[in-house]
């Protein structure tokens, strides 16, 4: 493992994806049982994404307090069958909160009838159990969560918002193979905002693969703007970025 350090963000570079998610899978379970020592529960955030795989298949080896986690994920499509195993919170269901006896679990429904309301149902939860925790993926166009380029907004006054997906995010998820082909990717997402994730204690983004590698490089060093969501990192008293060698190719 090598390490750097950009402003405030420490880097950890790793041989490949498995020594990645190994390594950040250790580092989660080591800070949340730092903070149940003095917390009756903690609130987590996770990503859903291809490139969380190992980290997360590594989680369920660890000897974890699951029932003290309240457990959120940070975006969903709009309008994809509630079934549909690209959908976010059912990725995360299958890979992690089926295997696993958390306090609670809370879902963003994109088949909500009334998005809007839908936006300040999962809000006031935000607000009721602010964000501990939150884990991160990075987009090939460098977006959190479903924050794209051209909707960020580090001010932003919501805490989650209905958004548009550019077309640079919508071909990620063909890249990912969750989709076949691009017009099968949803055009709109409910996604938790800018500064509602930053708001996380700690962050840690984990972030392998040769496609992220020139978004790694912009995360690392572009100006800090919304023109490169993920810069915002670089700001955050307590955030880890995990890379590979692939993903770390281009700084």
């Amino acid at each position: 493992m090598r390490e750097i350090n950009k402003d405030k963000l420490n880097v950890k570079i790793y041989s490949g994806r498995p020594e990645l998610g190994a390594a950040a899978a250790e580092i989660l379970t080591a800070k949340i049982s730092e903070l149940l020592k003095t917390k009756e529960y903690i609130n987590i955030i996770f990503a859903s994404a291809p490139s969380q795989n190992e980290f997360l298949a590594e989680l369920l080896k660890k000897d974890i307090e699951w029932a003290r986690i309240n457990a959120f994920h940070m975006d969903e499509y709009v309008g994809l069958d509630k079934d549909a195993p690209q959908g976010f919170g059912n990725f995360l269901k299958d890979r992690l909160f089926s295997q696993v006896s958390c306090r609670e679990v809370h879902y963003l429904n994109g088949n909500a009838s009334d998005l809007k309301e839908e936006c300040k149902r999962y809000s006031d939860l935000l607000i009721k159990y602010p964000t501990d925790i939150v884990c991160l993926g990075i987009g090939e166009n460098t977006h959190l969560a479903f924050n794209d380029p051209h909707v960020a907004d580090f001010n932003d006054p919501e805490i989650v918002k209905v958004v548009d997906l550019d077309q640079d995010c919508r071909a990620q998820q063909v890249n990912d193979g969750c989709f076949k082909m691009i017009d099968d990717v949803p055009t709109l997402a409910l996604t938790i905002t800018m500064p509602a994730l930053f708001k996380s204690t700690y962050a840690y983004a984990i972030v392998p693969g040769k496609f992220k590698a020139n978004a790694i490089y912009h995360t690392l060093n572009s100006d800090i703007s919304e023109l490169y969501p993920s810069t915002i990192l670089r700001r955050h008293d307590h955030a880890v970025l995990f890379i590979d060698e692939d993903s770390a190719s281009k700084i």
